[in-house]
């Protein structure tokens, strides 16, 4: 009861929060910071089940509440996951601290390139367990939104970390709809686990749609649904034992 009643409470406290956008929509508004590098965000999301990395962490609804931070390239975000439905007997609850350092090269060459690292504290609070992972990436501004991310999880297995590696392609594209104030946002990955909470090599493949719809110039709803395939180790009933899953839900956002 406990859980849900704080999920209940981050919702309304993030909905009363007179801010911008999702983190990660590119959406131009109006801030508090205008006319600087800074820019503060907030959402609540609600979706159908807990679907990371083509693992189904949870099959119970579960709310999602975030804040984050970017100022100058530099970005800091806490992140939840909170189960709000009792249909399961798993405990997926919980806080993730991330801290991170983003270099556009568009500043200093031709290539429209970015380039980023960071790191994740996971906190696994219904389990009392936790994680650590460190990323590098790169992206290119260009037709689709190239992406790719390596992911090293490198906490020990007894106290709840993966050991091992992920690493993500991304596609995106975004096309606004003509004479309502949203976009229609299509988008995929494909996925490889080295070893991260699997003992062998394997991954997933996704594949979403979803609406950015403006509701003000300070706040975005975002539903979205997707369907996931595992593949590999990360699908044999003996390791990973994952299904292909679809799911659904939405996001609120906000910038200050």
């Amino acid at each position: 009861m406990r859980r849900v009643i704080f999920a209940i409470a981050s919702f309304f406290v993030a909905s009363l929060i007179p801010s911008n956008v999702m983190a990660k929509e590119d959406v131009a508004r109006e801030s508090l910071f205008e006319g600087t590098d800074i820019n503060i965000s907030a959402d609540t999301a609600v979706y159908s089940k807990y679907m990371w990395r083509g693992f189904k962490l949870d099959n119970d609804p579960v709310i999602q509440p975030g804040v984050y931070v970017d100022a100058y390239g530099f970005n800091a975000s806490i992140w939840g996951s909170f189960d709000i439905g009792n249909n399961d007997t798993l405990d997926s609850d919980e806080l993730d601290y991330s801290a991170g350092y983003t270099l556009d090269l568009k500043e200093y060459t031709e290539l429209p390139v970015s380039v980023c690292g960071g790191y994740t504290y996971y906190d696994f609070i219904g389990a009392k367990l936790r994680s650590q992972e460190f990323y590098i990436g790169a992206s290119v501004d260009a037709l689709l939104s190239p992406s790719i991310t390596w992911y090293h999880d490198f906490e020990n297995e007894e106290k709840g970390g993966g050991h091992g590696d992920y690493i993500i392609a991304e596609l995106s594209h975004s096309v606004l709809i003509p004479n309502i104030p949203a976009s229609l946002d299509l988008g995929g990955h494909v996925g490889y686990n080295d070893k991260l909470f699997i003992r062998g090599q394997g991954g997933d493949v996704e594949f979403n749609a979803g609406l950015t719809i403006n509701l003000s110039k300070n706040c975005t709803l975002v539903p979205r649904v997707g369907y996931v395939i595992p593949f590999g180790d990360l699908k044999k009933s003996d390791d990973g034992n994952q299904d292909n899953e679809f799911y659904g839900g939405g996001a609120l956002g906000f910038t200050f």
